[in-house]
């Protein structure tokens, strides 16, 4: 069972932001930045680590430090879960995807392996991966767009209003001319529950532990 508290609303300082932004038919918003992630990307060519894992790795214990990322919606109420997962995107050879499910550890070598089990799903399957563990509300939404260096990003959405999975996507790492190599990242949240301030604490959390990636996966 997944441990959660429930958020005193009468006191909670969100109160009337969460009353407004509930209103919205689409209360998501939505911003994309770029991180450097040369030190990172140096570490796992010298390591042959998977930089896709890593990066992954990074973000979603990242996520769990910060708590906006971890409320949930639920029946009118906020939730607070103690622990968020990874839902991600995984490519086959035939370019279709599916997701996959990987739960929050604070071990890299046991997430890779986790990631290598779901890979072998996935390459041999033709499922989408819509299933009990993938939609579960303490999820982060991942993907990973390798092929471009975006600057902006709309997900497609048919989500009840309710919906509160924050969403978060890594792009094309490019080089800026100045030998500093920068992802871009999309992240999308529910407003009634963060504002671009927390995003900003999770981008900046994010890249820090990119620019330390010994340390990060000890």
């Amino acid at each position: 069972m997944e441990k959660k508290q429930l958020i005193d609303m009468s006191s909670w300082s969100r109160q009337s932001h969460f009353a407004f932004f509930s209103q919205f038919s689409d209360p998501y918003f939505g911003i994309d930045a770029n991180v450097d992630v040369t030190p990172a990307r140096q570490y796992c060519q010298d390591n042959q680590l998977s930089f896709f894992l890593l990066v992954h790795f990074a973000s979603t214990k990242v996520v769990n430090s910060l708590a906006p990322f971890r409320y949930r919606i639920e029946n009118e109420q906020v939730a607070e879960y103690e622990q968020v997962h990874t839902t991600t995107v995984l490519m086959r050879e035939n370019q279709s995807f599916m997701y996959a499910f990987m739960p929050y550890t604070t071990s890299f070598s046991q997430f890779c392996e986790t990631a290598a089990a779901q890979q072998e799903i996935a390459n041999n399957s033709t499922d989408i991966g819509l299933n009990e563990q993938t939609g579960l509300a303490n999820t982060i939404h991942y993907s990973m767009i390798p092929w471009i260096n975006f600057t902006g990003l709309k997900h497609a959405r048919n989500y009840p209003v309710t919906h509160s999975n924050p969403q978060i996507s890594f792009g094309k790492a490019t080089d800026n001319g100045q030998g500093r190599l920068l992802m871009p990242v999309s992240v999308s949240a529910h407003h009634g529950l963060m504002d671009g301030y927390h995003v900003g604490q999770y981008l900046a959390a994010f890249e820090e532990a990119l620019a330390n990636p010994q340390i990060l996966i000890e």
